[in-house]
């Protein structure tokens, strides 16, 4: 098995031209590409034709909440789009996720519900006025999710073994990984690529450590040392 199969690059640049040179170097190891808001909001659905174009698959990182029926009907495109994975933030409640669940075709996207966000701490829940542990917020979230049928969850790597540990059947995204050494930045709760595996991630999602290396591809042979 190619140990690179899950492994999730994130093009969290700021033009197309970035993204797709990135691709162009890891294209031999990587088979799924995150893109969020400013790729996607930059160059609307032609970016991810063109990921499609490379024979990749387009991980949507929106992070969507809002009702139910707004939230189907994006899920609706998406699955249109052929996006293969797609982010919605648990608190949007149940009904929401039962409206995304149904609004994709054939099981795709998967859906994957968003907890408590990489770069949250326990005094940053507080200020929105969650009094529950971080670990606490994680596991009645992904209860809902997994309630309502999603596909799987986005965990920090220090979560992922309890809740995989819940909810088997899911699968465990973990973002916020960082080889190694490496500076977290605005990542408060990483894991290396190694802890994250052995805990349980189904993949792991890295950005910066890879798209911003000056040997973008020896940095990518280097993630698992």
């Amino acid at each position: 098995m190619n140990k690179f199969s899950s492994v999730i690059v994130a093009l969290d640049l700021d033009t197309e031209k970035e993204a797709l040179e990135v691709i162009e170097k890891t294209k031999d190891y990587i088979d799924i590409y995150k893109i969020g808001p400013v790729l996607f909001l930059k160059h609307g659905p032609s970016i991810v034709e063109k990921i499609q174009k490379f024979g990749k698959k387009v991980f949507l990182d929106m992070k969507l909440h809002d009702i139910p029926n707004t939230v189907k009907k994006s899920v609706q495109q998406a699955s249109k789009m052929g996006i293969y994975m797609l982010t919605l933030h648990l608190s949007g409640g149940g009904s929401m996720l039962e409206a995304a669940v149904e609004g994709r075709s054939e099981k795709h996207p998967l859906l994957l519900g968003v907890s408590v966000l990489t770069s949250l701490e326990e005094k940053d829940l507080q200020e929105i006025g969650i009094t529950s542990s971080t670990d606490e917020q994680v596991k009645r979230l992904t209860t809902l999710g997994d309630r309502a049928g999603i596909d799987g969850f986005v965990l920090s790597g220090r979560e992922v073994k309890k809740i995989k540990a819940l909810f088997p059947h899911r699968l465990a995204v973990v973002p916020g990984v960082r080889p190694a050494g490496e500076n977290r930045e605005d990542q408060k709760r990483t894991v290396t690529p190694k802890q994250a595996f052995e805990r349980g991630a189904d993949y792991i999602v890295v950005g910066r450590p890879i798209y911003q290396a000056k040997d973008i591809e020896k940095a990518l042979k280097n993630l698992f040392n």
